[in-house]
């Protein structure tokens, strides 16, 4: 996967198209990431010991990878990924800037 959990990301596609947001979990096997404040659903929820109450919760629900992109430290915009071996190590390189980013 081009990004991670706690990389910043903008939506480039879909209902929240524009929208920036951190990750907050990546699910690799289904090309799935979950981003702050993008893709909000409505679940209902029964009661239960954190929510005694019940009703319905907004929260984030999975979009795929295909759909965010990495948003450049140094330039604040958004950029493609590039990989290459740096001392050793597979590293993540941007694009536009042509610098490191991990």
């Amino acid at each position: 996967m081009h990004v991670k959990k706690g990389d910043k990301v903008m939506v480039i596609s879909g209902k929240d198209k524009g929208k920036t947001g951190v990750i907050l979990s990546a699910v690799p096997k289904k090309d799935r990431v979950f981003v702050e404040g993008v893709n909000i659903v409505k679940k209902h929820v029964k009661p239960n010991q954190l929510n005694p109450q019940g009703g319905i919760v907004s929260q984030e629900a999975a979009i795929h990878v295909s759909n965010v992109m990495l948003i450049d430290p140094t330039t604040g915009e958004p950029t493609r990924v590039g990989f290459k071996v740096e001392d050793g190590k597979k590293v993540r390189v941007s694009k536009k800037s042509g610098k490191v980013i991990d």
